[in-house]
């Protein structure tokens, strides 16, 4: 409701951010300054919290780039945000900004927001559940218990 990701952080980190009042559910109202742009950010950048890993534009651009060549175009023209932590207001426009800032300069980058992503990674649990092809992957405390992490590779590769 408050958060949101600045297009441009190094600027916001100079400036006076804009402050703005929140009510918690308890009724206690509290003032939010620079914080409401800098939760958000460890998406992009992880190690602001100490964290040894790839912000999540890196990590698409990374999976993009590994996967066919020949799909590589297609993938970036069909990007698909999904997700409670995309509804940050801003976060599209970032995440296009980051890509094209590390992705191949001829390709066209595409990203939708459905309004309904909040719900789209619980929808597409729900039909993947339900195929009949994904329930013979699915793996019973019994065969867990008896085999081991080893029967994740059995059965799905």
């Amino acid at each position: 409701r408050v958060c949101l990701l600045s297009p441009n952080v190094q600027k916001d980190d100079t400036t006076q951010a804009d402050k703005s009042q929140f009510t918690l559910p308890d009724g206690t109202s509290i003032e939010l300054g620079s914080s409401k742009y800098r939760a958000p950010e460890v998406l992009f950048s992880p190690e602001l919290i100490g964290e040894e890993c790839e912000g999540v534009h890196e990590i698409l651009s990374g999976s993009i780039q590994r996967s066919d060549m020949d799909l590589r175009r297609i993938l970036y023209q069909n990007i698909v945000l999904s997700g409670g932590s995309t509804l940050f207001r801003g976060f599209g426009d970032r995440l296009l900004g980051e890509l094209k800032r590390i992705a191949p300069k001829e390709v066209k980058i595409k990203i939708s927001a459905p309004r309904e992503r909040v719900y789209s990674t619980w929808i597409g649990g729900s039909i993947l559940a339900s195929l009949d092809t994904f329930k013979k992957i699915w793996i019973t405390k019994r065969e867990y218990d008896n085999e081991g992490a080893k029967v994740v590779h059995r059965k799905t590769f």
